[in-house]
């Protein structure tokens, strides 16, 4: 009898566990790309949102340094998760807490100042990973609360996907916040570029097919620029007071003059660690840090519940086994980005393009971060990519994490109203943090009037509270600071 052995493993196999996680090289490599493709308008963007607006002081940071900053964080931290954390979740600027840095930390202080406070936050998160306690609560949360935040992310992401399309769109008016395109009607070559781009992602996922993700992105965005080039449509910004509802979303699909353009790194150690204390006060200051680490705190742990369950890396009790190096990269990913003045660098939600296109391991993010770097160089040709031809993407991850909703009890009322609220208030607040807070809230206290106080863990008990204090930081600080 003849025992046949498997074929030795590369360093690299073992280093990641590939085979150990059922993927390879090849695979890893593929789903990386597709989680830079989708997750790239952040280059463009964050420039968008805080380069571009003064501070208190009327200084404004500047889009191309913005720009170049933002694409280091993400390189560097990215890379980092892979080789530290061995998991595929990249890291960015995190949309929702540049914004609050921009229009509630920036406005009241230099932009210094501000960018101090995100590294103060982090450090702080740092402290907590480091005593054991993040992992702890990570470890706290109920499985199907985890399913829950899994699902809302879905819809969640969905929702980003149909809204950066302009497939849906805000109202601005009215009743109803959002409709169809534009007054009820879609419009416009690129929204039949994204429908063409979702139609052909369905059909390469239905039929399994390997890439499907990636190759849905590379081949809509061929479609892009073939139109833009035969329509000459242009941007659908125009300018602050004028709107193209028919144009390209960020970014026009054609091929730019300057492939190549150097960095402007100069943003790098332009931070106050305490400055803004000086300006707003102790009290003002504290909270607005406070209000950063609990929207950072548990929005990088739904995206990391969300991304691991869809990569089925989560154990029989919902645990990611070794989490201790990746929320570690995490917290310090929220330092590098106040300290490079790129706003607090969180996980990506869009990582689960990657896993849905076959990523199991860090070396998807090492591939990610590496084509970070290239951008750094390529920012130019980063820009090619259109909302329209990344969205897709992000609207049939959607569904693949919508897919768990099965596993949550609905009989149990107890548990079913917490995960309701944890679904819906995602995608209806725009906001994860949102989303699990009003979970955590709830099922607390439903689990208590049910009899079943002690089946929450007292962690959990303080979790609520400080979710209570949470929403109620608008009025708290009204009342302490008279």
């Amino acid at each position: 009898m003849t025992i046949q052995e498997s074929p030795p493993r590369s360093s690299i196999d073992r280093y990641f566990s590939i085979s150990e996680r059922g993927s390879s090289i090849r695979q890893e490599i593929r789903g990386g790309t597709a989680t830079f493709f989708t997750m790239a308008y952040i280059v463009v963007l964050n420039p968008l949102i805080i380069g571009t607006v003064p501070d208190v002081d009327g200084r404004a940071l500047g889009v191309p340094q913005v720009a170049a900053v933002t694409a280091l964080v993400a390189a560097v931290m990215t890379i980092l998760m892979g080789l530290v954390g061995r998991y595929p979740f990249a890291l960015a600027t995190g949309l929702g807490l540049n914004a609050f840095v921009t229009f509630s930390i920036a406005s009241q202080m230099s932009w210094a100042d501000a960018m101090g406070l995100v590294v103060l936050e982090g450090l702080l998160i740092t402290v907590l990973v480091l005593a054991g306690l993040r992992t702890v609560i990570f470890h706290a949360i109920p499985m199907e609360l985890k399913t829950a935040i899994s699902v809302g992310i879905g819809l969640f992401i969905a929702l980003i996907g149909l809204v950066d399309a302009g497939f849906v769109r805000r109202t601005g008016t009215g009743p109803v916040p959002v409709q169809l395109g534009v007054g009820g009607n879609l419009q416009g070559w690129p929204t039949v570029v994204f429908v063409f781009g979702l139609l052909l992602t369905a059909v390469l996922v239905a039929r399994r097919t390997r890439g499907a993700i990636l190759l849905g992105i590379v081949v809509t965005t061929l479609v892009a620029i073939l139109v833009e080039a035969v329509f000459d449509i242009g941007p659908s910004f125009v300018s602050p007071t004028q709107m193209d509802p028919g144009g390209w979303q960020l970014n026009v699909p054609k091929l730019p003059e300057q492939v190549v353009d150097m960095p402007d790194l100069s943003l790098v150690g332009a931070f106050s660690l305490f400055g803004g204390f000086a300006r707003v006060g102790v009290l003002a200051a504290v909270l607005l840090v406070f209000t950063l680490m609990l929207a950072d705190f548990f929005d990088t742990m739904g995206t990391v519940v969300g991304v691991a369950s869809e990569a089925d890396l989560l154990d029989e009790e919902g645990r990611l086994p070794g989490a201790d190096p990746v929320l570690l990269v995490d917290s310090l990913a929220a330092v590098a980005g106040g300290a490079a003045s790129a706003s607090s660098a969180t996980t990506y939600i869009e990582s689960a393009a990657g896993v849905g296109d076959g990523a199991r391991t860090g070396l998807a993010s090492v591939v990610t971060g590496v084509l970070f770097l290239v951008a750094l160089l390529l920012t130019p040709l980063v820009t090619v990519v259109p909302f329209e031809a990344a969205s897709p993407a992000l609207v049939v991850v959607g569904f693949l994490l919508l897919t768990q909703i099965r596993n949550i009890d609905f009989d149990d009322y107890a548990i079913a109203i917490p995960a309701f609220l944890t679904i819906v208030l995602m995608p209806f607040t725009y906001s994860i943090t949102n989303g699990i807070g009003a979970g955590f809230v709830s099922y607390a206290l439903l689990q208590a009037t049910q009899g079943r106080a002690r089946e929450v863990s007292p962690l959990l008990w303080v979790i609520a509270a400080l979710f209570v204090v949470y929403f109620a930081i608008d009025p708290i600080e009204r009342a302490l600071t008279g």
